[in-house]
């Protein structure tokens, strides 16, 4: 796992798409989160603008406790929930990448240090799930 951007980290692994989707939704639920939202990006540009894309999907997560935390910190901390991840198919055939939205980025826009610990706690269980999906099919 490692840091791709300032606002997200990601894996690599030896898993095909559609394999790695299902794992991803599996680890989220072993760390309590939900999908709320599952966004088919190739399909969406197919329909909307007729081009060709990588499979990848956007999923939006949620952990209802944390969540609930966090908005009894601050109120409008839902402009940035849910936590977003991303699947899509890696450029070598059988492979893929899935990344997370790093909370402790995210959420530091608040300046709110009660949102703090729910961030690092929201980072861990996000850096988990990762490390759960890697260890059904690790790459480079």
């Amino acid at each position: 796992m490692e840091q791709t951007t300032r606002y997200g980290f990601s894996i690599p692994v030896t898993l095909g798409y559609q394999e790695a989707l299902a794992e991803t939704r599996k680890q989220l639920g072993l760390e309590g989160f939900g999908i709320l939202t599952e966004i088919d990006v190739a399909k969406t540009l197919r329909q909307k603008l007729g081009v060709d894309f990588r499979p990848y999907t956007i999923l939006g997560a949620c952990n209802p406790p944390l969540a609930h935390r966090a908005l009894l910190a601050e109120l409008d901390i839902g402009l940035l929930l849910p936590c977003n991840l991303v699947v899509y198919a890696g450029d070598e055939p059988g492979t893929s990448v899935v990344g997370a939205m790093d909370p402790l980025e995210a959420l530091a826009l608040t300046e709110n240090e009660e949102i703090s610990p729910v961030a690092l706690e929201v980072r861990q269980r996000l850096e988990r799930v990762l490390t759960g999906i890697a260890a059904g099919g690790a790459a480079g």
